[in-house]
């Protein structure tokens, strides 16, 4: 039978946020996305993703948290890593764990706090000059010189949320091959 003191340490629960932060970026950025952008009408899309991505970036700014609060130490020797916010600002954990954590943590809270809201607002911008053009901001050009600038301003700050997110994806991928190292 299995040894039940492992419910009662942090590396279960480490693992398995591991894992939910991890799996929700996979799904999200290469399935979930894609086939909404495949099958939804553009205005469709555009709801799907504004219930999304608050949940989406909470959980790429909650999880980094709740990694280091349970990072399960090392038992190895009497001089190993401690759990917790010790292990992790630790001097050994700087560039595999400190590093990887703080990066996702940054660049989900800059775009569930910044780059979201901007995005948000020249949606709603577009919108309102869809109306006085009396055409979608998504159709070929010509376009108004104002949704021509809203347009572009669009496609920096969606380009911006988009290499976010991929850092943050990838220093996830970083995090979990560090600590793939730890497993026995």
């Amino acid at each position: 039978m299995a040894d039940r003191s492992i419910l009662f340490s942090l590396a279960p629960y480490h693992i398995l946020s591991y894992g939910t932060l991890l799996g929700t970026q996979v799904f999200h950025t290469f399935i979930n996305s894609v086939a909404s952008f495949r099958v939804l009408e553009r205005p469709q899309f555009a709801i799907l993703q504004r219930e999304l991505f608050p949940v989406y970036f909470g959980i790429q700014t909650a999880a980094p948290i709740v990694l280091a609060l349970t990072y399960p130490g090392s038992r190895s020797s009497l001089f190993g890593v401690p759990s917790s916010l010790a292990g992790v600002f630790h001097e050994s954990s700087r560039w595999g764990v400190l590093v990887p954590l703080g990066t996702i943590f940054a660049t989900g809270l800059l775009n569930l706090a910044y780059l979201l809201p901007e995005t948000n607002k020249i949606t709603a911008l577009r919108r309102e000059q869809e109306k006085k053009d009396g055409k979608a901001s998504y159709d070929a050009p010509p376009h108004s010189k104002e949704m021509t600038a809203l347009n572009k301003q669009f496609g920096k700050i969606h380009g911006i949320s988009s290499l976010a997110n991929l850092i943050t994806l990838l220093a996830t991928v970083v995090y979990g091959i560090n600590l793939s190292t730890r497993l026995e």
